[in-house]
């Protein structure tokens, strides 16, 4: 049943779960302007306040052109329950995934429900339900603001970034210094992978040109390493696909390494016999690599 609502008096407390896009609101602005709001606020009512959960862009619109009313209509009698309805229809809602994540994490962590709870109220699975807990579970407050304000690309975020948050020596602090630094700069997804990748595996001199902003400098310097291998000798050739394949693998092993589905006895058994064998030559490995590092960074 649809009805009015005063916008004053909307409880906005779930606004951080929802994604901004100026683009859109701005054309959505305009079409606010010709024909006033016509698809109702969804929300839900909670000590004696009207709680919105879905229309935040229409909201927003509302009050910039001083519109005062709006129909609302509500998803159900508890916030637990309106919240699972928005999951159950978020395709037609076009909730992003984070946006979905972020409402699965209220219900995980404020409300208590497990992952078995969800994914039976939500007629998904264990699996679909943790996935959207992951994406949370590594996000801090500042990347998480960057990511919903549309500041940072989500799939940088998904792709690229959490790649390297699960390496070694990498901290939350330098994740967040790289999302402040390249966040509204309206860098491509190729951009921001390849700075992502200079930021954390290049030398400090590359790390600090992002760090004061100068963006332009270390996308240069990237443009201009030949994209293809000629010049090379067929040496060297076979040597540059090592690396690749190297760094590949590298990241593939450590996505790897934690699944708890690493279980069997045969697997255990294998892989501590293939792993001692590589940590007993990771110490001249390494030693190796940085000799090559050094010297080619010398040209």
């Amino acid at each position: 049943m649809t009805r009015e609502v005063e916008l004053a008096q909307l409880d906005l407390r779930y606004e951080g779960h929802r994604m901004k896009n100026a683009g859109l609101e701005e054309r959505l602005l305009g079409s606010l302007a010709q024909r006033g709001i016509q698809e109702p606020l969804e929300g839900v009512e909670a000590q004696e306040k009207v709680v919105l959960l879905n229309g935040f862009k229409r909201y927003r619109c509302a009050l910039k052109l001083q519109i005062r009313r709006a129909p609302y209509t509500s998803l159900g009698p508890d916030e637990v329950g309106a919240i699972m309805k928005l999951l159950r229809v978020s395709n037609q809602k076009a909730l992003s995934i984070l946006e979905q994540a972020a409402f699965i994490d209220e219900l995980n962590t404020a409300r208590l429900l497990s992952v078995a709870e969800i994914a039976t109220e939500l007629a998904r699975s264990k699996s679909w339900v943790s996935m959207r807990l992951g994406l949370m579970a590594g996000m801090s407050a500042p990347v998480r603001e960057q990511l919903f304000n549309g500041a940072f690309p989500v799939y940088s975020y998904m792709y690229t970034l959490r790649q390297f948050m699960r390496m070694d020596g990498v901290t939350g602090e330098q994740v967040e210094q790289f999302v402040r630094a390249v966040s509204g700069k309206k860098l491509s997804v190729r951009e921001v992978e390849q700075l992502a990748h200079g930021f954390f595996r290049g030398p400090e001199s590359f790390r600090q040109e992002i760090l004061k902003g100068n963006l332009a400098v270390p996308l240069q310097q990237i443009r201009e390493v030949p994209q293809s291998p000629d010049g090379c000798s067929q040496f060297e050739r076979v040597l540059l696909g090592d690396l690749e394949l190297t760094q590949k693998y590298m990241q593939r092993v450590m996505g790897k390494s934690q699944d708890p589905r690493l279980q069997s006895r045969a697997f255990h058994a294998q892989s501590n016999l293939l792993t001692a064998g590589i940590l007993s030559r990771t110490s001249a490995f390494i030693q190796t690599v940085r000799k090559l590092h050094d010297r080619t960074g010398q040209t």
